[in-house]
């Protein structure tokens, strides 16, 4: 009868303790500090910096990472010198490269210029854009091409933030190729 009492006690002890264990808070905190940091608002004053606020701009010259300057400015006179001066830095052009260019112009170019470059795109035929040229009908070089497709030009849109800039000569060398083929 002693050992069913003993049982019975030890068991509601174990209950006892389990109930009250919390697995999100856990008990015992070795460096409080890790846990708990002290956090500061974005444009909260502060003694941390000179100026007392958080939020600081980027030192001069600083660039974003993954982000290549582009020297032509946004103008017509940045694009005829893009069309005259700049140079495609891709020196030949592998099997791959080419199926991944036409990819890209299928995807991002073909719904407008067509699959050909001869300006009848599926928005055109059904009417959604008009006046979108042939590439037949322009005086066009990777570098305007390239140009084009960092900046946008009339109502076509900038596409530098969908493809970065091998991606961009790649699309530029298969226009001219297009161009080549009309």
């Amino acid at each position: 009868m002693k050992s069913l009492y003993k049982i019975t006690f030890l068991i509601c002890i174990t209950i006892l303790v389990s109930s009250c264990h919390n697995n999100s808070k856990p008990n015992y905190q070795y460096m409080p500090n890790m846990y708990e940091p002290v956090s500061y608002e974005t444009y909260e004053e502060s003694s941390a910096f000179k100026n007392g606020k958080e939020g600081q701009l980027p030192p001069e010259g600083t660039i974003n990472r993954g982000f290549e300057p582009y020297e032509y400015e946004n103008s017509t006179a940045g694009y005829d010198l893009a069309k005259l001066n700049l140079k495609s830095p891709l020196d030949s052009i592998s099997e791959k490269d080419v199926e991944k260019s036409k990819e890209l112009f299928d995807i991002y170019c073909a719904i407008c210029h067509g699959v050909e470059g001869n300006g009848k795109g599926k928005l055109v035929t059904q009417g959604k854009f008009l006046g979108v040229p042939s590439y037949k009908d322009r005086i066009i070089t990777e570098g305007s091409v390239f140009h084009v497709q960092t900046y946008g030009l009339n109502s076509m849109g900038a596409y530098a933030n969908q493809l970065n800039s091998h991606e961009r000569w790649l699309v530029s060398s298969y226009v001219i190729n297009l161009k080549a083929k009309l």
